[in-house]
């Protein structure tokens, strides 16, 4: 990609607030470069261009609030003097940082689960790395005033996710999040121990409070935003993040939470994206759990306690258990109750005759029979001299 589309981008996520659906629907229907162009008033859009955008924003959802282009120039153009694509380059540069698109081999292939939502970039600030795919993700959220019981449990997880070489996803922040961030990189053993995604420009350390800890993150994990530098982290920012914290990750837990609060905003976008969402339970008199419960409560999150339960729901059944464990599962699976208790009642070193068998099992020599040949036929059982025991791939 040429690097007018990347400087392109990099003025659109100035001039655009996050989640502007209008703004990212004319950037998929022209393009970033004439996008770019048409907001700036260096190109006119056509009525055929118009069509789409209100197409692609019906299709999306997102059409109802929509009153055409000239509407949106209108509000876009007060920016119009602040861009400077190439100072914001440069900085990220100054930084030892960069900006990736979509693009890029580098940019994470599950946001595109976002659709019309997906950033039109990323700044990036850490060392240069291949992000993790969802799969091995996982969002740890929760309230920024935690409890004891909360920063415990929040260090817990991490540090035993972070063991398991999943990268922990937060948002930076006082509480569950600064918690996740420091447990994971004392336990993280792969190359990307965790994620801060920031609502701000990632040249500022926000909170600041924090600003130890980020530098840590950003030294050996990543601080993303999809705002470029120098911009403030608002509210609506705060909340527009969120939806990429659960995009990046398969998994977002709730640690603690409030029963309003910004956490549960980031687990309703993650079960929005058919992501799995956990909830950590706590005390029924923790004001501080009551959004947990709350998730629980309405069948929006599984109860999660430890590590193993957060990681079985990240991976397909068998993966996320020991190498033993797993194997088994797999031998097992699509057994008969039958074949189940055929299987236990061959041996293992001697053979064993079909009567025998039947009598062992409790089954019927015909059974037995029919049984020995669905084993044979999956490996699991071998016949010798004329008896039979279970083969190596059963133990």
């Amino acid at each position: 990609m040429s690097d007018d589309e990347r400087t392109a981008r990099a003025a659109l996520s100035r001039l655009f607030e996050p989640q502007d659906a209008a703004a990212l629907a004319l950037v998929q229907a022209a393009g970033a470069q004439d996008a770019l162009r048409i907001a700036c008033g260096q190109l006119a859009a056509g009525p055929e261009l118009e069509r789409e955008i209100t197409e692609i924003l019906e299709e999306s959802g997102s059409g109802s609030s929509w009153s055409g282009l000239a509407g949106a120039l209108q509000r876009w153009a007060p920016r119009i003097p602040d861009l400077a694509p190439e100072r914001d380059l440069a900085t990220m540069r100054r930084l030892g940082g960069r900006i990736i698109i979509p693009s890029d081999e580098l940019w994470p292939r599950q946001l595109a689960d976002l659709g019309l939502q997906e950033p039109v970039c990323l700044w990036w600030r850490g060392v240069e790395q291949e992000l993790p795919p969802a799969a091995k993700a996982i969002a740890l959220v929760g309230s920024r005033d935690s409890t004891s019981y909360g920063a415990s449990v929040t260090g817990d997880l991490a540090y035993s996710l972070a063991q398991r070489g999943f990268t922990v996803v937060s948002g930076g922040a006082y509480g569950i999040d600064a918690h996740a961030h420091r447990a994971a990189l004392a336990g993280g053993t792969g190359a990307l121990p965790t994620i801060a995604v920031m609502a701000g420009g990632v040249d500022r350390f926000y909170p600041a409070g924090n600003e130890d800890l980020l530098r840590a993150v950003a030294d050996h994990g990543a601080v993303l935003a999809e705002v470029p530098p120098g911009s403030a982290p608002t509210r609506y920012r705060f909340l527009q993040r969120n939806r990429l914290i659960a995009a990046l990750a398969s998994v977002t837990v709730v640690v603690e939470a409030r029963w309003r609060s910004g956490a549960l905003n980031t687990a309703h976008h993650a079960e929005s994206l058919g992501r799995a969402v956990g909830a950590v339970p706590g005390s029924i008199h923790s004001a501080n759990s009551a959004g947990c419960h709350r998730l629980l409560r309405e069948g929006g999150a599984v109860c999660v306690t430890d590590a193993t339960e957060i990681a079985e729901l990240a991976s397909p059944s068998g993966e996320a258990l020991p190498p033993d464990k797993a194997g088994r599962t797999q031998v097992h699976d699509g057994l008969t109750l039958e074949d189940l208790i055929l299987l236990d009642a061959l041996p293992l070193r001697t053979t064993s005759s079909v009567e025998k068998l039947a009598v062992v099992g409790g089954l019927s020599v015909e059974s037995v029979r029919a049984g020995l040949g669905r084993l044979g036929l999956l490996g699991l059982a071998e016949s010798r001299h004329g008896g039979w025991k279970r083969s190596g791939k059963a133990t």
